[in-house]
């Protein structure tokens, strides 16, 4: 899942300052950094690589669209219930674990004869992600003194912020030169490369303190919170149904080819890099105006480009626009849960994270559906009234103070 990673952190057992080492673990917080570029790295290739992929297992690019869909459910549940499950085991060997199932996973989806290998591969990739983010930033705080976890967490952060910018253009331009199966292969040295790291400098980590799941409905039964997810939910889906089937869209409607829709897929990456740093200014100002504006913007431009798509110089301009609107949202959506329950932060975290799978299992399960129907335009409309609704539920049910 590619979202902001301040919104995760589900392993309810690990406090801040339980357990803190006198020195910080640089090496350790960089394999976690590593372990992220890895992992979302892995995430996104089948948005860029989606009409290769497809083409490759002789299927249709609504099927193979379903292999997102698959990932982010079953990452969706691994979220849930990833602290509970391994809440007597050492995090240490649950995350390196948790590595050579994404190493496993690439395999698969690299050799796969057919959509059954595939989706396999991405229900195992589902696993990797949504248990390793549970456990990832309550990992970095006891791997470092409390006066240092916000630069430990900026460090792993940068590992989304590198795959954002890199990952979906790069694998785009590789596929064109190596094919989709080479591209997975090239992801698996990437997490066998994490995975050593991680073997060499993470310290052990034993499990402290008992999870529970009552919390998380303890949590979602606080009045506006419920309506709230539903608006989290509705905002991510808007997305995920966009840019699943960013691809088609450029390639039929845009009518670029492999180097223009790398191009593009780069300045949408590159703008999303710079979003992160400058929705700050917003939420300082007004944090119900971020929450509103961003998707308000993200619901025009899709309506834009099904009207009017198909002038490259355009397209890739609102496309951009699009990668640094949205890497507000998740900055803006996490600010929401430590204003409206900063006594259960780490709990509502876990529910945001749920909702965002959700989103994207149904986004990108909507998108395709509609792709074999009303072909892309239809897909982008659908994202925009998605993300219209979304505005609309905000404005009138969700409460910032």
């Amino acid at each position: 899942m590619a979202t902001d990673t301040s919104l995760i952190e589900t392993d309810f057992s690990v406090a801040p300052d339980v357990g803190a080492p006198d020195r910080p673990a640089w090496g350790a917080v960089l394999s976690m950094s590593l372990g992220v570029f890895a992992l979302v790295t892995a995430e996104f290739l089948p948005a860029s690589l989606l009409t290769p992929l497809a083409e490759g297992l002789q299927i249709s690019k609504g099927a193979a669209g379903q292999a997102v869909t698959a990932t982010a459910l079953v990452a969706l549940v691994t979220s849930l219930f990833v602290s509970v499950l391994v809440r007597g085991l050492d995090r240490r060997w649950v995350l390196m674990g948790l590595s050579v199932l994404l190493i496993v996973s690439n395999l698969l989806v690299a050799s796969a004869p057919g959509l059954g290998v595939l989706l396999v591969g991405r229900i195992l990739m589902g696993i990797a992600l949504g248990g390793f983010w549970s456990l990832s930033v309550a990992t970095v705080m006891r791997l470092v003194p409390e006066d240092s976890i916000p630069r430990a967490l900026a460090i792993m952060f940068m590992g989304v912020s590198a795959a954002t910018v890199f990952a979906v253009p790069v694998g785009s331009y590789l596929g064109a030169l190596i094919g989709w199966r080479g591209v997975f292969v090239a992801a698996t040295g990437l997490a066998v490369l994490a995975l050593f790291v991680q073997s060499v400098t993470l310290p052990p980590l034993p499990a402290q303190g008992s999870a529970r799941m009552g919390t998380l409905f303890q949590v979602l039964a606080r009045p506006g919170i419920g309506i709230g997810m539903i608006a989290v939910l509705l905002v991510f889906a808007g997305h995920f149904t966009f840019f699943t089937y960013i691809r088609p869209f450029l390639e039929t409607v845009t009518g670029v080819g492999i180097d223009g829709v790398t191009a593009i897929l780069f300045g949408f990456g590159l703008a999303n890099f710079a979003g992160t740093y400058l929705v700050a200014f917003v939420i300082e100002r007004s944090l119900r105006l971020a929450l509103i504006l961003l998707p308000l913007v993200m619901a025009t431009l899709a309506l834009l480009l099904t009207s009017f798509g198909g002038i490259p110089m355009m397209d890739a301009a609102l496309v951009a626009l699009w990668g640094l609107v949205f890497a507000g949202v998740p900055v803006s959506w996490s600010t929401w849960i430590t204003r409206s329950m900063p006594d259960q932060a780490e709990a509502g975290g876990s529910l945001i994270v749920a909702a965002i799978n959700f989103a994207i299992a149904s986004g990108a399960g909507l998108g395709g559906a509609l792709l074999e129907v009303s072909g892309p335009r239809g897909v982008f409309l659908a994202s925009g009234l998605i993300l219209a609704t979304a505005v609309l539920t905000i404005i009138g049910r969700v409460r910032t103070s």
